[in-house]
């Protein structure tokens, strides 16, 4: 039992007590560019004071140093915890401190106690924030030490192993860094639960351990026998608070100290804690179901201008109306909605054709039963049957939609011709160029000057773009066959052991015991199966954000496996086998990847979609005079796999100091050795791959933002639900402002509002349950539309929250201008 503290108890006398000081853990980084060096100073009463050796570069110090001080129960344990590179600074590098009455933890009047303490780091007069926990062991043996007698102090290393904190009584292995400390009677020392993390902000996961595995929380009892059978076990990885995790699952934390779920039985990962009570095939029919809505989600994404349009069919003289875009049969003109006039026109849809056919047209058969028309009046043909009526987009003051029988257009230029589709979709060859087009050559040009610049130009670069002789697909056939339930490595078997002439033939994709032609279908199954596989983190070739959990970059840790390097080069060719074959990955990355395919250089913008928190850090020092404040060099710290490491960002870096007059040079370096250089080796890689089917002169044509959007393509976005999910700051829901906006999202096509997305979010993915799921920086964020600005003002987007800033417009027409101008004529990041 803890001792029963009361006056008639107080031991006057003066005793040996020893107090080691095992570790500490979770201490606040100050400094976001580089690691502590932590050791700690004891003071008891003031008058004797000891100091441990300094840990290098690290948040959860080790020292298991005991120490010997004379002291009374009153006496006053003080521990302080600095920082050894600033400690000849303002604040001396203040890390946190505790404070403890001796006799509030061992019974001075026995022959011999020892008790085992975990307290929070309290904040010091200055007010500084501080995190984290230290561990301390406090004992005293009468029958050792002699009464008053001083023995030696022994002092462990920093390369201590683990044997000699085995000695202690009360397991300190054992311990769990949590929220109960010593009991002594009815007062007990009451801390936080609540963890905070190595950046001493955000949401984190539990804290990590001094050694390994999780520890458990438990109050330890006074005295050394009660000590030693009431240490609680440690959380494995296969267990949490909330108990063992199902058979097969086991929990991992990101470097970003979020925790997630790692499935082995079907080598999957999620953010979801699995319920133990839940089967698996509840579990199993839980995934499907999530599959299955991403499916729906993939294979609804296209490009900007190649949505389908389905056939409207039309009676002579009748029109049809769907709300308020009006299409007459007779070709008169009928003012529109311009987002539904491209929804209609978009693609060239036709009527189907009854009735006579026109004077002079005959309807004849080839051997195979097709159908073909001879028009006896120019002796041309044509699979076309001039009854069909086309719709014609015309862009004006007014947008219209007229329709026109393909007859009245007249011939095709010289060297076009007219063709199908398998689903009886018209496009046109012109032999000329020896390109194709889904536009009429006949009509007036969609690429009209009211057309957004964005748009004219994103279509003409894809027109140009798969016209090249390098993007045809060459004659043959490449078959690839692969185990739905082994996908990732029968895929890296089939394609890299062909040649990038084979896989630009066409692609014939058969899964292993299931019939079926690949008419397409087949292919985009095996590539949307494929994307889920291998851009997985439980192969640690890619890790998510820290912006988000949907969007990718590469893990710079991935040389855990000493095959990475082949393996990106295979994720190059299937990202450059997808944009060949004119299929879509169900992959995002961020921003700076993008960029860095373009070849084109990152700057300190396109940190913001890779750690936001490294991001404003950043733009403080660029903001801010650093004269005396902060002592950084040319150099950056790494961890890897437990093991700091040091790494110049020029020749001899760490032993130039960082200035106000080479702030801009250091903030270039390490927003380039943050991004780029340190998956150099990961990159080149994956870029050779993806240059083997895709050369770089042909994808350079366009942006990052269109590259994204090549390689993902576009998904429907439910308004509705957008709706629903969304915040407001400073605005009502029922504010006209608001209604106005919501309005004008309605109004616009996929394209926009992918782009609006882009613009507020950083990325056009969807989450796949929906906006509900939508992520921050910071964790779950949903869309926000806060109040800012002036009306003479455009909107502004943060996209590490999610957010626009919307000023108070006055009327309707000028929301939309300045929202559209801002959302299309962005070029990037650092709208502020």
């Amino acid at each position: 039992m803890a001792p029963n503290i009361s006056t008639s108890r107080s031991n006057n006398n003066t005793t040996t007590i020893n107090v080691k000081v095992v570790a500490a853990e979770s201490l606040y980084k100050r400094d976001v560019f580089r690691q502590p060096d932590p050791f700690a100073v004891l003071t008891v009463d003031g008058s004797q004071t000891k100091t441990t050796i300094t840990a290098k570069k690290t948040l959860n110090p080790y020292w298991n140093e005991t120490f010997n001080f004379q002291a009374k129960e009153d006496s006053i344990l003080v521990i302080q915890v600095f920082d050894q590179k600033k400690f000849k600074k303002k604040d001396q590098g203040f890390l946190g401190v505790i404070n403890v009455r001796i006799g509030d933890v061992i019974d001075l009047s026995l022959n011999s106690s020892e008790e085992t303490i975990t307290r929070d780091l309290k904040k010091s007069n200055e007010n500084l924030a501080v995190s984290g926990k230290i561990i301390v062991v406090i004992s005293h043996n009468r029958n050792s030490n002699g009464g008053g007698v001083t023995t030696a102090t022994t002092r462990g290393t920093g390369a201590s192993s683990s044997n000699n904190i085995a000695t202690i009584t009360s397991g300190v292995n054992n311990l769990r860094i949590g929220s109960a400390t010593t009991t002594a009677n009815s007062t007990a020392q009451a801390s936080s639960d609540a963890t905070v993390g190595a950046n001493g902000s955000g949401p984190t996961s539990s804290l990590p351990p001094i050694g390994q595995g999780h520890p458990e929380t438990a109050a330890t009892p006074g005295g050394a026998a009660g000590a030693a059978g009431a240490a609680s076990r440690q959380y494995s990885s296969f267990e949490d608070q909330y108990g063992r995790l199902p058979p097969g699952w086991e929990r991992r934390t990101d470097n970003f100290g979020r925790t997630y779920y790692v499935d082995h039985n079907s080598r999957t990962t999620t953010w979801q804690r699995p319920a133990l009570h839940q089967s698996e095939t509840e579990r199993g029919q839980q995934r499907q179901s999530e599959t299955e809505a991403e499916r729906r989600q993939h294979r609804g994404r296209t490009l900007p201008g190649e949505g389908s349009v389905s056939p409207l069919p039309t009676g002579s003289g009748n029109s049809i109306t769907s709300g308020n875009v009006t299409v007459n049969a007779s070709g008169a003109n009928t003012p529109v909605n311009p987002a539904a006039a491209v929804s209609m026109a978009a693609s060239g849809a036709t009527t189907s054709g009854l009735g006579e056919l026109p004077s002079g047209w005959e309807q004849r058969f080839t051997t195979e039963g097709r159908p073909y028309f001879v028009d006896h009046n120019t002796r041309t043909t044509t699979w076309v049957d001039p009854r069909r009526q086309q719709y014609i987009r015309t862009f004006g003051p007014n947008t219209t939609i007229q329709q026109q029988p393909v007859s009245q257009l007249g011939p095709l230029p010289s060297g076009w011709e007219m063709r199908l589709t398998n689903t009886a979709r018209v496009y046109f060859v012109d032999h000329n160029t020896k390109t194709t087009t889904w536009d009429d050559p006949r009509l007036p040009s969609s690429l009209d000057q009211n057309v957004p610049q964005y748009k004219r130009d994103f279509r003409r670069k894809v027109i140009y773009f798969r016209s090249q002789p390098a993007l045809r697909i060459l004659p043959g056939q490449c078959h690839i066959k692969v185990r739905r339930d082994h996908i990732f490595e029968d895929s890296y078997q089939e394609i890299m052991r062909q040649t990038p002439e084979d896989l630009k033939k066409r692609l014939m994709i058969k899964f292993d015991g299931e019939e079926g032609l690949d008419y397409g279908g087949v292919s985009r199954e095996f590539f949307f199966l494929l994307s889920h596989d291998m851009f997985n983190p439980f192969y640690c070739l890619f890790e998510y954000s820290s912006h988000d959990n949907y969007t990718l970059q590469i893990n710079p840790n991935s040389g855990i496996n000493p095959e990475h390097l082949n393996y990106f080069k295979f994720i190059g060719r299937v990202v450059g086998l997808g944009v060949f074959h004119r299929r879509f990955l169900d992959a995002f990355f961020v921003g700076a990847l993008y960029k860095m395919m373009l070849h084109k250089k990152v700057v300190l913008q396109d940190m913001e979609g890779v750690d936001a928190e490294f991001y404003r850090s950043l733009k403080w020092i660029l903001d801010n005079d650093i004269t005396g404040i902060l002592d950084l060099t040319f150099s950056a710290e790494e961890e890897s796999f437990g093991e700091i490491v040091e790494v110049d960002l020029k020749p001899g870096g760490r032993d130039i100091e960082v200035t106000e007059e080479n702030k801009h040079e250091y903030v270039e370096l390490i927003t380039e050795w943050r991004i780029s250089k340190r998956v150099e080796e990961q990159f080149k890689a994956f870029i050779d791959g993806f240059n083997e089917l895709i050369p770089q002169e042909l994808v350079n044509v366009f942006d990052e933002r269109e590259l994204e959007l090549l390689i993902g393509g576009l998904a429907e976005i439910d308004c509705e639900d957008w709706k629903k999910h969304t915040d407001y700051r400073g605005y009502q829901e029922n504010d006209q402002v608001i209604q106005w906006f919501w309005k004008c999202i309605n109004e616009w096509d996929s394209e926009q509002k992918a782009r609006l997305l882009q613009f507020t979010t950083g990325t056009s993915r969807i989450p796949v349950n929906g906006f509900k799921d939508l992520q921050g920086s910071d964790g779950p964020r949903r869309f926000t539309i806060e109040k800012a600005g002036e009306a003479n003002q455009l909107p502004k987007s943060h996209t590490c929250f999610n957010r626009v800033d919307l000023p108070p417009y006055t009327d309707y027409e000028s929301l939309k201008q300045k929202l559209t101008l801002a959302v299309e004529e962005t070029v990037g990041f650092g709208q502020e």
